[in-house]
């Protein structure tokens, strides 16, 4: 599981994009939420939209592995969704808040790797805000002043990436995933295939 987080505006959107097109065994996680879809969102693939009182069903049943609220919206990850990817060899990533990471930890245990990319400074992050001409001007606002407390959080992740450049960004991320494929622990049958080489 391999999660990116960042305030609203830094990159992360557009890495996670990059990532699922560059590495063929990276698969998004869809997460379940009460926000209305955005212009091109497709549900069940970008996400999956659901009315409050589902999701409250979900929530109770215990069918998220992480759910929280973020502004006046729930964000949730389907346990069911993970697990089958999982279970096929794939990396599963997650494009969630602090918040989430924090749970996700929590189930997750040792097969979580945790990435929070950083704006290079709060006008930039500003800019690309205004840039991206998705929210009002209240809704940027809201966006800005939240950001501070997002940026808080960043000690309780593994590695930390400065979105200076989305392409030098992308690069490192693709590494971070590539080492942590190759820590020993996620060696699934090496012990068996070093026996078979020693003859043993």
């Amino acid at each position: 599981m391999l999660v990116l987080s960042s305030p609203s505006g830094a990159g992360k959107t557009s890495i996670a994009k990059a990532l699922l097109k560059a590495e063929p065994n990276v698969v998004l996680s869809v997460s379940a939420t009460t926000r209305a879809a955005r212009p091109g969102e497709v549900d069940g693939k970008d996400y999956y939209f659901v009315d409050v009182a589902r999701f409250e069903t979900m929530k109770a049943g215990g069918e998220f592995l992480e759910n929280a609220r973020v502004f006046d919206n729930f964000y949730g990850t389907p346990r069911s969704h993970v697990e089958k990817q999982l279970a096929a060899g794939k990396d599963v990533l997650f494009d969630i808040d602090w918040q989430g990471t924090q749970q996700l930890r929590e189930n997750a245990r040792d097969d979580l790797v945790s990435v929070f990319i950083l704006p290079p400074s709060l006008a930039e992050l500003e800019r690309r805000l205004r840039g991206r001409a998705q929210d009002t001007e209240d809704v940027v606002k809201k966006r800005m002043a939240r950001a501070s407390d997002e940026m808080s959080h960043w000690p309780e992740y593994d590695y930390i990436v400065v979105n200076r450049d989305i392409e030098t960004s992308i690069g490192e991320v693709r590494t971070i995933l590539a080492a942590e494929r190759l820590k020993r622990a996620r060696q699934i049958g090496m012990g068996d295939f070093v026996k078979g080489m020693r003859g043993a």
